[in-house]
């Protein structure tokens, strides 16, 4: 009788662990189908947050993400020694606020973005337009700049009819 009562009460903690961190997942992440709705509705497009964040630095990646429960837009720039975040108000498309970066990983990631922009000839505004004009209707949702056989290429996600997906566009 105690094993059983042990096993079940390490299955419900197990359960419980797992929903907390399945409600901590971005939202991007576990469910697309919000991000997508968000996105389409938003006045302010990443374009015109990658052209208000450049007053921090030269944006490296941008993506709109569920952040709280909203919709808002962050923007990865970098200055000659210092990474930032800026964070875009989708609805009226200015800058909310401007932190530095200090999580380990998220200078982890920014430090390999910038590596693919400091190799990189076109911007990330550049990309994105070049992306959107093949894909005439679209939205873009995230660009994230990569070192792919030594040549920068920016992943660009994409929305257009309710559906997102992925496309590369070299940056050299």
């Amino acid at each position: 009788m105690r094993a059983s009562t042990h096993r079940l009460t390490w299955l419900i903690a197990a359960t419980i662990g797992a929903l907390i961190l399945v409600s901590k997942a971005p939202a991007e992440e576990s469910d697309p189908a919000a991000l997508a709705a968000a996105v389409a509705k938003a006045p302010t497009s990443l374009e015109q947050g990658l052209r208000a964040s450049e007053k921090s630095g030269r944006p490296i990646s941008a993506k709109f993400e569920i952040e709280d429960g909203k919709l808002q837009l962050s923007i990865y720039t970098m200055t000659a020694d210092t990474f930032s975040e800026v964070v875009v108000a989708p609805d009226t498309g200015g800058v909310i606020k401007t932190e530095k970066i200090t999580d380990a990983d998220d200078l982890k990631a920014a430090t390999e973005q910038k590596a693919a922009m400091e190799k990189a000839s076109a911007t990330l505004i550049a990309a994105t337009e070049h992306a959107l004009g093949q894909n005439t209707g679209s939205r873009t949702v995230s660009i994230f700049p990569e070192l792919q056989s030594g040549h920068p290429v920016a992943s660009v996600t994409l929305l257009s009819n309710g559906r997102l997906t992925k496309v590369a566009e070299k940056l050299d």
